[in-house]
Order: structure tokens, then C-alpha cells, then sequence
């Protein structure tokens, strides 16, 4: 079907195409991360995470998914990692972004690579047609991490 050039705009629903590469995705969203990788299925194990969120793009199969967990390494089980994966399901390819730190990292640290995953998805999210809300979080305090009060 040919777009009527004589209304001056084309119809809402004209399909667009792009030439997407993962390195273009990798720089445009993943810049960041402290690790990106390409391949066809999840290098994520479902018990090991704690968040997930998902957009679909139904029509397609394509998806946008960003998913909190902690691990430990083989060949380092005393040591925790956190860690923030955005993954991007474009037909049979997935490009994935890790950020990454250790679990005992300070606060700031969190609260950077958390911001940082989420906006990738947040703009990743506009690849399948989607939008995303903030919510707000109310965290319960951990006392025993807390620093203690002293006057100067």
C-alpha cells in the first residue's frame, strides 16, 4: 500500500524499519555497564533473581527486560555480586548489559548503577513502542548498617 501523499501526513499506523546493530545498542544504551554481551538465550538463572520487569511487544516477540539478582562466583563463594541486567530480545538476538558490583558496595554505588540500569530501559523500552512510569519505593531500614550519630 502506497501512503496518500495528497493528506499532507502519513497514517498512524506506517510501519518504520531501522537497521539496528548490538553495537549501536550497546553504545546508545549500554554505555555504562560494566559488562554487555551478545547472545540467543538469557545468560540469567531465574532463582538468583530478585526484580524483574518486562515489555513485550506482543505483535513481534520482541521484549525489553530489566532484572535485579546476586550471585556468587564459582570461584569465589565468599564474595556477592549485585547486579542490574537489561535485556534486549530483537527477533532470535539478545544483547545484554550487566551492571555490576559487589554486594557490600556503598550505598551510592547502588543507588548509581540502579539509576543508570533503569534509564537504559527506560529508552530501551521505546524500541517496542512502550513507556515507562516511576514509582516510588519505600525501603525498611537496616539498623545494624546504619552509621551511628556523634556531636562534634
Amino acid at each position: 500500500m502506497t501512503p496518500d501523499r495528497d493528506t499532507g501526513e502519513p497514517d498512524w499506523d506506517t510501519p518504520l524499519s531501522l537497521t539496528l546493530t548490538p553495537g549501536l545498542l550497546f553504545h546508545a544504551l549500554m554505555s555504562t555497564a560494566s559488562a554487555v554481551h551478545t547472545g540467543w538465550s538469557s545468560c540469567i538463572d531465574d532463582s538468583l533473581v530478585l526484580t524483574n520487569q518486562v515489555a513485550m511487544d506482543d505483535q513481534a516477540g520482541h521484549y525489553v527486560r530489566l532484572v535485579e539478582q546476586e550471585f556468587v562466583e564459582d570461584d569465589r563463594p565468599d564474595m556477592v555480586w549485585h547486579d542490574w541486567t537489561l535485556e534486549v530480545r530483537i527477533g532470535s538476538v539478545l544483547i545484554t548489559g550487566h551492571w555490576q558490583f559487589p554486594a557490600t558496595s556503598h550505598p551510592s554505588e547502588w543507588d548509581w548503577n540502579a539509576r543508570e540500569a533503569e534509564r537504559a530501559f527506560e529508552r530501551a523500552c521505546v524500541l517496542i513502542g512502550r513507556r515507562v512510569r516511576r514509582s516510588i519505593q519505600v525501603e525498611e531500614p537496616i539498623l545494624e548498617d546504619m552509621p551511628r550519630a556523634r556531636r562534634h
